[in-house]
């Protein structure tokens, strides 16, 4: 009689999981309409390349223009607190749940076009409120954006000032001059960057160049598919008819060339088109700031002016995150 051997009993075991990638939580200051936090989020399109989704969560953020406000609640799906710094400063979270600070502190007295007055001024000196939230949150890293006169000789003093407090709550604190066109932003656009790090914290070194100064996006290749389409507003593709003047903004982009900077007070004088006979609308004026066309403004055209001339641009943020997260 053949007997059957009982065939043993295979324990079977589930695979372990792979561990979720943790987002690294930030506190957003200064936010405007969000250009920097688009940025560090990723996951969006501009002239036909995919900028991929960064491990960042934003977890607070804050300004104090409403219609900037509204523009970002709509782009970027989540609450921002409206109003001074100083009064929503109890609404920040507690230190542990924060790993980044990111804010561009207003620069309007450190502008070229400003009254000179650097950090001692009103609204630049806005920055003491970022220290003062560093100090309070202890993040891993913060990167503060300004512009480029904050390097000027008569600026000094200003620059060594900002760099000490930071440097005196126990970070490393480095700065680089930034130029947009050499990340894939179709503008001439120079802004300082001071970027602090924690002692556990590698020090930051700034991404490499994705295109070097013969390779940058030209004025027509950003807006060459847009020349024949007629005012839409709500596409942001409306234009100021203010007349020609010599004073501030009545430059002609080149269709060679990245476009010129693009300013947020330009009351109407922003600069026109290369080719046909008007300003260039504030579609225009957001590729040339690398917003992505399905991030809509939600004012008007002065206010969305505004919005757009004060913003990081978002490819350039994107490049500083991406370099970020290789240290985090």
């Amino acid at each position: 009689m053949l007997q059957t051997l009982e065939q043993p009993k295979i324990k079977t075991t589930t695979a372990p999981q792979a561990p979720l990638k943790k987002k690294h939580s930030v506190v957003s200051m200064f936010s405007g309409c969000g250009g920097m936090d688009l940025g560090f989020l990723g996951g969006f399109e501009f002239l036909g390349k995919r900028y991929a989704k960064n491990p960042y969560e934003i977890i607070w953020a804050n300004d104090l223009n409403e219609a900037a406000c509204r523009t970002y609640k709509e782009n970027l799906k989540h609450n921002i607190h409206t109003g001074s710094i100083w009064d929503v400063m109890d609404t920040l979270p507690i230190p542990s749940e924060v790993d980044v600070v990111i804010g561009g502190f207003p620069c309007q007295d450190i502008s070229v076009n400003g009254k000179g007055r650097g950090i001692s001024g009103v609204r630049s000196g806005l920055y003491r409120a970022m220290v003062e939230v560093v100090d309070k949150l202890k993040p891993k890293v913060f990167v503060a954006e300004n512009v480029k006169g904050l390097l000027m000789r008569h600026n000094t003093k200003s620059l060594e000032t900002v760099l000490q407090e930071f440097a005196e709550l126990g970070y490393e604190v480095t700065y680089q001059l930034y130029h947009a066109a050499n990340y894939g932003v179709p503008q001439s656009r120079e802004r300082v960057f001071i970027i602090g790090t924690a002692p556990e914290v590698d020090i930051f070194q700034p991404p490499k160049f994705s295109h070097k100064e013969n390779a940058w996006i030209n004025a027509k290749t950003a807006l060459a598919d847009l020349e024949k389409l007629e005012e839409t507003p709500d596409f942001n593709h409306i234009w100021s008819r203010a007349r020609r003047s010599p004073h501030q903004g009545d430059r002609q982009l080149k269709a060679d060339r990245v476009g010129y900077t693009i300013r947020a007070e330009c009351h109407g004088n922003i600069q026109w088109h290369y080719k046909l006979d008007r300003r260039i609308s504030m579609r225009e004026a957001a590729r040339i700031q690398s917003f992505p066309d399905n991030f809509i403004f939600q004012a008007k055209l002065r206010e969305t002016e505004r919005q757009i001339g004060n913003a990081v641009p978002p490819i350039l943020a994107w490049h500083i995150a991406r370099t970020l997260k290789k240290i985090l």
